[in-house]
């Protein structure tokens, strides 16, 4: 039908357009720009010509994690115990 249903209220109306100008030319594939973590989930793709065929694909967008902050906890003297400890947010 040449349209894209968004879903409401995902955010998604200016980020996601057909790759092609007329998906009537067999083509309906579509391309999600500026990924995001809140993007994860099931997409479906339902094209009618003469039938319907429909496929769905699961969608994981993962965030890449900080740099993290390392530090060491206690005396680096000789013969005594520290703790190397690392955070990430």
């Amino acid at each position: 039908d040449h349209h894209i249903n968004y879903g409401s209220g995902s955010g998604l109306q200016d980020r996601v357009a057909f790759v092609q100008n007329d998906p009537s030319q067999y083509d309906a594939s579509i391309r999600l720009a500026d990924l995001q973590v809140s993007d994860t989930g099931t997409y479906q793709c339902r094209v009618k010509k003469n039938t319907v065929a429909v496929h769905e694909v699961i969608v994981t967008v993962e965030e890449k994690p900080a740099t993290p902050q390392c530090w060491v906890e206690g005396d680096s003297v000789r013969g005594t115990s520290i703790v190397l400890r690392c955070f990430s947010r």
